[in-house]
């Protein structure tokens, strides 16, 4: 569930991660495997740094890899510290709502699902 979260988070915060010159984001995605060789030799061709990132992003989008948003979180630390406290800010705000579903639960049953990347009671 965490991954989808922060999948959701990442397409909000698309125009800004964009922006950054997504090398040293692959080398870590490679190190942990969440791009095989072959995806990371087809993002290399890209000599325009917007477009190897947006390409980088989609592939991420269509991966099935488990974590592929989790890792790629840990690798934006280092060099783009402002994407993560603008993620874990998002992250933050969900975790609140979430405790207000629960506290607001008088049977402690509760249901919530995300619909449009905000929390609704079930």
């Amino acid at each position: 569930m965490a991954n989808e979260v922060l999948k959701q988070i990442f397409q909000e915060l698309q125009v800004t991660v964009v922006a950054i010159n997504p090398s040293s984001v692959m080398d870590v995605l490679f190190s942990k495997k969440v791009i095989s060789s072959d995806d990371y030799d087809n993002l290399r061709q890209f000599t325009a740094v917007k477009e190897r990132c947006r390409e980088m992003l989609s592939l991420l989008y269509r991966s099935a890899y488990p974590q592929a948003f989790i890792h790629l979180r840990l690798a934006l630390l280092d060099e783009y510290s402002y994407i993560v406290e603008e993620i874990d800010q998002k992250l933050t705000s969900l975790t609140s709502q979430l405790q207000q579903l629960h506290m607001d639960s008088t049977d402690g049953n509760y249901c919530a699902v995300v619909i449009d990347k905000k929390i609704v009671k079930c």
